[in-house]
Parts: C-alpha cells; sequence; structure tokens
C-alpha cells in the first residue's frame, strides 16, 4: 500500500490532505503533539513511518494567531525548526528513506509589497520576527544534505477552504464589518486548498523539481477587493471599514497582531507556472464562491 507522512497533519491543512490522499488509497501516518498519533519523541516510530514511505509532507508549527509575547515567538519559532531537524535526522537514518519531503514555509518570507509581486527569482527577502522565523524555517530544513530524498520548500500563501481563515472573515461579513481593514490596499496573496493538494502532487509527479515554490494563486487580490468579494458572494451589502487603529484595540482583544491583515503579501507562483501547472481556482470569486456553496450544502 502507498504511504505519505503528514507531520503536523491535525490542523486545518492536514486534515484535508489526509482525507484527499485516503481516497487516492494511500496509507496515511500522522507525527502530532495530539493523542492517537505517532508522537514528537518517539523517534523509532518516526522512522519506521517514514521507511518505504513516498513522501514526508511536514506542516509543524504553532499558529502565528497569537500576541507575539516572548514565550509565543519563542513557541512560534522552536515548533518550525525544531520539528524540521527532528525529521531531517529520522530520513537520514531510514534504509528506505521517502523519496519526497515537501516542506511548508510561508509567503510571508518576501517584504511587505504594494509596488511589485515577489516571484522565487525576484522576490525580495523582508525583516521581523516573522520572516526571521520563515528564513530560519527554510535554513533547518536545506541544512540537511539527503542522497536519496527530493527537498521542496512551499512558501504558502493563505489556504482558503471549509474552516481556517474563512471563518472569522466571514463572520465579520456576517455582522456588518465586512468592510476594508486598514488602507485596504494591501495585497492579499491566497490559494484554494484543492490547488495546494494538486501542487504537491504535481511536485510529487515531476521528479526534476527541488527547492523553493511559491504556493499561491496567480490572481492575489487587495484587502479592498477582497472583502467587496465576500459581502458579493455572502449577499451582505454593508460593511464596516476597520482603520487601523481600531484593528490595533481589537487584536489586542481577541489575543493577535494586526500583522495577520495589514502586511501586504503580494507573490506569484512563477516557478510552478513556468514549468506547467494549471490553477483549478485561479480567481477569488469562484474560489470563495465554490467554499461558501459547499458550506451551505453541508449545514
Amino acid at each position: 500500500m502507498k504511504k505519505v507522512v503528514l507531520a503536523g497533519g491535525t490542523g486545518f491543512v492536514g486534515q484535508d490532505f489526509a482525507q484527499r490522499f485516503k481516497k487516492l488509497g494511500y496509507e496515511v501516518l500522522i507525527i502530532s503533539r495530539q493523542t492517537g498519533h505517532i508522537a514528537w519523541e518517539n523517534r523509532a516510530g518516526i522512522i519506521g513511518a517514514l521507511e518505504e514511505a513516498e513522501m514526508l509532507i511536514n506542516l509543524a508549527g504553532k499558529s502565528v494567531n497569537c500576541r507575539y509575547t516572548e514565550e509565543n515567538r519563542k513557541a512560534i519559532l522552536e515548533s518550525r525548526t525544531r520539528t524540521t531537524r527532528i525529521l531531517g535526522e529520522a530520513v537520514l537514518a531510514c534504509n528506505q528513506p521517502p523519496e519526497l519531503w515537501i516542506n511548508s514555509s510561508t509567503a510571508t518570507i518576501y517584504r511587505h509589497a504594494e509596488d511589485r509581486p515577489m516571484t522565487e527569482k525576484e522576490g525580495e527577502i523582508g525583516s521581523g520576527f516573522s520572516v526571521d522565523v520563515a528564513k530560519a524555517w527554510e535554513q533547518a530544513f536545506f541544512e540537511f544534505s539527503l542522497p536519496s530524498t527530493r527537498q521542496i520548500a512551499l512558501r504558502i500563501a493563505i489556504v482558503l477552504g471549509e474552516g481556517g481563515v474563512m471563518v472569522p472573515m466571514t463572520n465579520l461579513v456576517r455582522f456588518g464589518l465586512g468592510g476594508s481593514q486598514g488602507a485596504g490596499t494591501q495585497q492579499f496573496s491566497w490559494i484554494h486548498i484543492e490547488d495546494l493538494f494538486r501542487m504537491v502532487i504535481y511536485l510529487q509527479e515531476h521528479p526534476h523539481l527541488n527547492g523553493v515554490f511559491n504556493a499561491s494563486s496567480p490572481h492575489p487580490v487587495t484587502n479592498r477587493e477582497l472583502m467587496a468579494s465576500l459581502r458579493e458572494q455572502m449577499g451582505v451589502r454593508i460593511g464596516l471599514p476597520s482603520p487601523r487603529w481600531m484593528l490595533e484595540v481589537g487584536a489586542r482583544f481577541i489575543q493577535t497582531e494586526t500583522e495577520l491583515v495589514l502586511k501586504s503579501r503580494w507573490v506569484i507562483p512563477e516557478r510552478l507556472e513556468r514549468e506547467g501547472f494549471t490553477f483549478t481556482y485561479g480567481t477569488l470569486d469562484t474560489t470563495l464562491a465554490e467554499i461558501l456553496n459547499k458550506g451551505n450544502d453541508t449545514s
């Protein structure tokens, strides 16, 4: 039976991927802090899971949807770098290691950009805590030299699907707060979760590909366009805007950071498109319509 290992596979993306791989006939093994799965402390169990696996996908990392206190900063960083190094050492210990290791990274690695899009080749790395985490994460991944395992880092944009970030965004719209956030000119790079999975399969099927790839739709939108599209799809006519000062107050109240909505992430998947990958959900309107209609069908 074909086997895939999902590290940190109990989150929004991991749960979705697990179902999709099972439909394709894979045995899915999950490494997680949650009970019922292979524990991060279980080195022998991790090595055993990785033996003869077709693919390892690492999605592990503490959510960045929190206040950046010193304690949380440390947990955000270590939950990414430590788990990546655990996996690298386990891959090296395998007799028959996975053919492909895909490690999560983030589109946040690029600078705040409202002037031009960031590609893998021409993108400029930013500065600040989130960027430092992203750089350390990729460094921990690529510091391993693995003779039998291809390595790909996916710089993933905001993933849209049933659940995840769609929950707070639709709630804002539902309660009349679905206007632009901050200036509204900041770019919103995103990807439908189905296209993210298709991207993983595409990379698996093209063994000459390795290194860094941007995982984002080729059609980012501004924050103002994002919120307008959400209001239209949900049939809500009015959405009050949220100026920066209001976002700062609200972020403290709900224990998060305004960077999550105010940073302009303008990311283009240049490498994948050049390699011939095509998107099922290229535009935001079709993506939101599909997700919201599916949610309504199951309710």
